[in-house]
């Protein structure tokens, strides 16, 4: 018998196809129990996720108590929206299983504690940023941004915070760099610079970028992306170098930041930049360093002084050491000044910026993170008040949620914050016709 059959045209058709072969009971068995396992484990995974998003989120409200943890203690804040997702995900996928499994109940409270703990930022961010807007205007002026060039302007952050930027990062652009720029050797060490400018010729207002690291490390090359940002929107940045303890003491730093601003007028036109409006701009040790210079009575003024975690009475923080202590902060200062306090008071006097206020000083921006176990942030309120006292135009905004470094994540929400408030700030002392 032939194994094929005419169809309806008369054609025939090929071989006939046989039935396909039912699963048997070991296939059917062996997929349910895989999707079994997938299940039972899909609580445990969520609750994984739970608690390393709980753990994290947590050093949000919990000061870091060492070096080891205090990067920690440092970045939870600034991706406070990635932790909301991982809490949120955690919570969506234990929630389906709750009530025959304990473990996706525990997954659902640690998660919604880990989800409300991230949220606390974001949910403070608005008050905030509108308490540093308020004291724009208010120091500055209501109009205080009418007299910077329209050009400007448009340069500048359109808000406090964007959104896509916590999640993209901030935007690259292309500049000129020119590093390591040997600007002086003192005492066998060289000093180097790195330039950051805008691509189009032109001349630029300058402003000179001093690095941290408890006055004993650091290098001139950190923090490049904020050279980048601004030489971008207009500025010529220079990021220099100086001196480190403990081999050398103050006032030998300080001495350093005095040389690097010789060296840029005596050059600044290399670079484009224009020479008559310098802003200092400094983090943690780098900000004493930029501070001290702005306020020193012997130097040409210059237009203005930005510091970020800035120390500002090493007397008081001598003798008040922070809780929990991450630096040994005695043991850092013991170094920069070269003998412990009973044997220097003097010389920590002399080192401290508040004390070199006593009269109008060039306009000042102050940052510092109230969770600041390193540089506390009762110090920046109080050199901000006393500016004020003597007329001087000074802002100090404080973020609740950060800590020292805040700035290290810069598209996070203080970084975000921190350089809306300066490019305004800048804009003002350094870009009217008129300064």
């Amino acid at each position: 018998m032939s194994d094929t059959h005419p169809n309806t045209r008369g054609f025939a058709r090929g071989p006939i196809p046989e039935p396909p072969e039912a699963p048997s009971a070991r296939t059917t068995t062996a997929r349910y129990t895989r999707a079994g396992r997938a299940a039972a484990r899909r609580p445990w995974i969520a609750l994984g996720l739970a608690i390393v998003t709980l753990f994290m989120a947590s050093w949000i409200i919990i000061p870091g108590p060492n070096r080891t943890i205090v990067p920690l203690s440092v970045g939870a804040p600034e991706i406070a929206q990635w932790l909301v997702i991982m809490a949120l995900v955690a919570i969506v996928g234990a929630i389906r299983t709750w009530r025959a499994h304990f473990v996706a109940r525990v997954t659902i409270v640690a998660g919604v504690v880990a989800l409300l703990l991230s949220l606390w930022p974001l949910v403070r961010f608005h008050s905030v940023a509108s308490r540093a807007e308020a004291q724009l205007t208010s120091v500055l002026g209501l109009d205080y941004l009418d007299s910077v060039p329209l050009q400007r302007q448009l340069k500048l952050r359109s808000s406090p915070l964007i959104v896509a930027d916590l999640f993209r990062g901030l935007p690259k652009d292309s500049v000129k760099e020119t590093g390591n720029v040997l600007f002086a050797t003192v005492a066998k060490v060289p000093l180097h610079a790195f330039v950051y400018e805008p691509l189009a010729a032109g001349k630029y207002p300058i402003i000179v970028q001093i690095y941290g690291g408890a006055w004993q490390r650091g290098a001139p090359d950190e923090f490049g992306e904020f050279g980048r940002y601004f030489a971008a929107r207009g500025y010529v940045v220079f990021s220099i170098d100086y001196r480190h303890a403990p081999e050398f003491h103050f006032p030998a730093p300080l001495a350093d930041i005095k040389t690097a601003l010789t060296w840029i007028k005596r050059n600044g036109a290399k670079y484009n930049a224009d020479t008559s409006r310098i802003a200092l701009l400094g983090r943690s040790a780098g900000a004493h360093l930029a501070v001290m210079t702005a306020y020193d009575s012997t130097l040409p003024p210059v237009k203005a002084v930005v510091g970020f975690y800035t120390p500002i009475d090493l007397v008081d923080s001598y003798r008040h050491p922070p809780s929990p202590d991450v630096l040994h902060l005695r043991d850092v200062l013991e170094k920069f000044i070269g003998k412990p306090l009973d044997e220097a008071v003097d010389t920590y006097d002399a080192a401290s910026p508040i004390n070199l206020v006593n009269r109008p000083l060039p306009p000042t921006l102050l940052f510092n993170g109230d969770r600041d176990n390193i540089v506390e942030a009762r110090y920046s309120a109080e050199l901000n008040n006393k500016l004020r006292a003597t007329g001087t135009k000074s802002i100090f905004v404080e973020i609740p949620w950060a800590d020292h470094a805040f700035d290290e994540v810069p598209n996070g929400m203080s970084g975000q914050l921190s350089r809306y408030v300066t490019e305004r700030f800048l804009a003002w002392a350094l870009t009217r016709p008129n300064n």
